[in-house]
């Protein structure tokens, strides 16, 4: 009997999946879990409820520290930031969690892998191309693409027949997907672009009417590039994500309400609550103006824009990845100190940013005398600037001339 391991998270549509691929296709089914710091109990029970199924083993990976550290803090490096708001928290968790199950495919002997995307989102393709780069020889089964099911109503009436228990739950007007880095909400309710978000809805960040009336502070260190300390005090990846994610959600920081272009070619609308990422990006970006030079910044937005397609598009294990990043680990060998915000009311403001590796120099930055910087010398800079503009409107009257 062949083996297939099977991404699996406990809801409708993964538990009827496993036994239709061993009605359909006689598999042996692995069912495989991680845990990217979903939170809410979504784990629990997991692993007795694939085996009620019919799975004949469960593997659940704790990936916390793995996900922060490997993927998501090197992605907070590169600035990305698709279509200029969405911070990527479902797509840059897709790999790492493809890279778990194809480890257990191959430790397991598994000849298949199969997953319960559906055939319009971009999941579907973050999951399979990871599967394609890491482990080419695995057949991989999407369900959603191939059966008969073709609804919600299809798959319970299917978990009936073959008495498969499936929590009789109130149907939530919208879909959700959390993990660590962010919440986000598509769906339902949500496709129409001019339905409000329902307030209820979020759960890690408050309104900004019920957010306090006093702000906070919270100064966050950082080396090459990377979080390591907050208000001094030094902490792994995952736990300073989490207060980060209380502290900014406390004070209504990190939502984004946007229309998207998918990478299957539809517009979706997608609602994301991202609080501890958004005040990373805005201090990491703010030491980045202290310490990078201005070409490299300047190149380093374009990069940004293209590392963010990258992951949106499911092209983490790509060889333009890794060549992107060996550029912006460059970047990051100065980018080290503390930055200090003040979070209030949604917003976010800078109150102060130091750095061994600083470039600004108050002495050439000020409006008084100084020694180094001649202002005469900016003449002849403009001259030499501004040469072509001068030649192009010189030769632009003369032409005038001659044509009257």
């Amino acid at each position: 009997m062949e083996k297939v391991v099977l991404a699996y998270s406990g809801g409708l549509d993964t538990s009827i999946i496993v036994k239709w691929l061993i009605e359909e296709y006689g598999y042996e089914v692995i069912a495989f879990a991680a845990d990217v710091g979903q939170g809410h109990g979504e784990l629990d029970g997991l692993e007795e409820k694939a085996l009620a199924t019919g799975a004949s083993k469960v593997f659940i990976m704790d990936l916390r520290k793995e996900f922060v550290d490997d993927y998501a803090f090197p992605m907070l490096q590169s600035g990305a930031l698709y279509e200029g708001k969405y911070m990527l928290g479902t797509a840059i968790a897709r790999p790492v969690i493809a890279r778990a199950m194809v480890q257990i495919a191959m430790q397991e002997g598994a000849t298949a892998v199969a997953h319960g995307s559906t055939g319009k989102g971009n999941d579907q393709v973050r999951f399979e191309l990871t599967i394609k780069a890491l482990a080419p020889q695995l057949k991989i089964i999407a369900p959603w693409r191939i059966w008969n099911i073709r609804s919600r109503t299809d798959a319970i009436a299917y978990a009936r027949e073959h008495k498969i228990p499936v929590p009789v739950t109130a149907e939530k007007p919208y879909s959700m997907d959390r993990n660590i880095w962010h919440i986000s909400y598509e769906g339902g309710i949500l496709e129409d672009p001019t339905n409000e978000p329902l307030e209820d809805m979020f759960l890690l960040t408050r309104s900004f009417e019920q957010a306090p009336a006093e702000p906070e502070e919270v100064e966050i260190t950082f080396v090459k590039g990377r979080p390591v300390a907050l208000d001094g005090d030094p902490m792994g990846g995952v736990k300073l994500l989490e207060k980060l994610n209380t502290m900014a959600g406390r004070h209504g920081v990190g939502r984004v309400d946007i229309v998207e272009n998918r990478l299957v070619g539809m517009k979706s609308r997608g609602v994301y609550e991202t609080p501890g990422g958004t005040v990373l990006y805005y201090a990491h970006r703010e030491l980045e103006h202290l310490t990078l030079d201005r070409e490299s910044m300047h190149f380093k937005e374009i990069i940004g824009a293209k590392y963010a397609e990258l992951v949106y598009y499911g092209l983490w294990y790509s060889p333009l990845r890794q060549a992107l990043d060996a550029f912006i680990r460059e970047t990051q060998e100065h980018v080290t100190g503390e930055v200090k915000l003040r979070l209030y009311k949604g917003n976010i403001s800078v109150l102060s940013r130091r750095s061994p590796s600083s470039l600004y120099s108050p002495e050439l930055a000020t409006f008084e005398e100084d020694e180094l910087y001649d202002q005469k010398d900016a003449g002849g800079f403009i001259n030499l600037f501004g040469l072509p503009l001068q030649v192009e409107g010189l030769l632009r009257q003369r032409w005038k001339k001659e044509v009257e």
